[in-house]
């Protein structure tokens, strides 16, 4: 067993205000602005948000947490790119809780430890948690949003569709049956002038509005449209289909030039919930 050591916040303070009053404050004003938005008919498995600064993408991050009012899940599965470190396979936390600003989320620990022990895409990766943003920004918006729930952090190392596939093999055994969320943290396209990431990430939006996992998967491979988070999209795509997910629908579609008026290289952002 690994001891219990609480994962504690990398980027609050730079990604994200560190002091807890500013930083919930700051999630219900991205909710508040974000609240014209249709919810989608029908029950959420699956989001996809993004994971810049707050400044830059709070807003449509609000817009695929939007969706959940009202929710309640006993588990939630993040699945995150790693920005930091190479590695085969995905990194389970199993050490102990992960801590922001708003508090503890405590592990779903036996499903972790499952997780390690039956499945050899999985193991623990300690540098992929440390310093991971991506999903460590996506935890403020799920603590306000949500009564409470037990996390399990995923981060993936190899972002390939053998990966992906393996991961929702062993994912989908062990969550049938549960009350789980699925979040996918992916920002889009990186650094082209406003019109070319408008462009290139409109594939995307396609493919999502689609439902459609392979295509996703193609349009990004075959070089038509970028996503840091390519592999967490895909997966929870697919493995929200399995857990009974037939529609899915882009929320919120933003980009950094939106925000600051620099349009000379820009970031592409989208929220998008996954539904039965």
């Amino acid at each position: 067993m690994h001891e219990n050591v609480v994962r504690v916040p990398a980027v609050a303070g730079t990604f994200y205000p560190s002091d807890p009053e500013t930083l919930r404050h700051d999630i219900d004003s991205y909710l508040q602005s974000v609240a014209g938005i249709d919810k989608v008919p029908g029950s959420v498995i699956g989001l996809i948000s993004p994971h810049a600064g707050y400044m830059y993408s709070g807003r449509v991050a609000a817009a695929a947490y939007s969706q959940l009012s009202g929710a309640d899940y006993d588990y939630v599965l993040v699945i995150s790119p790693s920005h930091h470190i190479y590695f085969q396979g995905a990194s389970l936390y199993p050490s102990g809780d992960y801590q922001t600003p708003l508090g503890i989320i405590p592990l779903a620990k036996n499903l972790v430890q499952e997780l390690l022990s039956k499945y050899s895409i999985f193991h623990y990766v300690p540098q992929a948690h440390r310093q991971e943003h991506a999903l460590e920004v996506q935890l403020p918006f799920l603590q306000v949003v949500l009564p409470k729930f037990f996390l399990i952090p995923v981060v993936m190392g190899s972002q390939d569709w053998e990966t992906a596939t393996q991961m929702v093999e062993a994912l989908e055994t062990l969550l049938r049956g549960k009350r789980v969320l699925l979040v996918a943290s992916s920002d889009l396209s990186h650094y082209h002038p406003y019109d070319e990431v408008v462009s290139l990430d409109s594939n995307i939006l396609e493919a999502v509005n689609n439902n459609d996992s392979r295509a996703l998967w193609n349009v990004v491979a075959g070089g038509k449209a970028e996503a840091c988070g390519i592999g967490p999209m895909v997966a929870v795509m697919m493995l929200a289909a399995k857990l009974g997910a037939t529609s899915a629908r882009v929320v919120a579609y933003q980009n950094s030039g939106d925000v600051t008026g620099e349009r000379g290289q820009v970031v592409g952002y989208m929220a998008a919930a996954i539904y039965r």
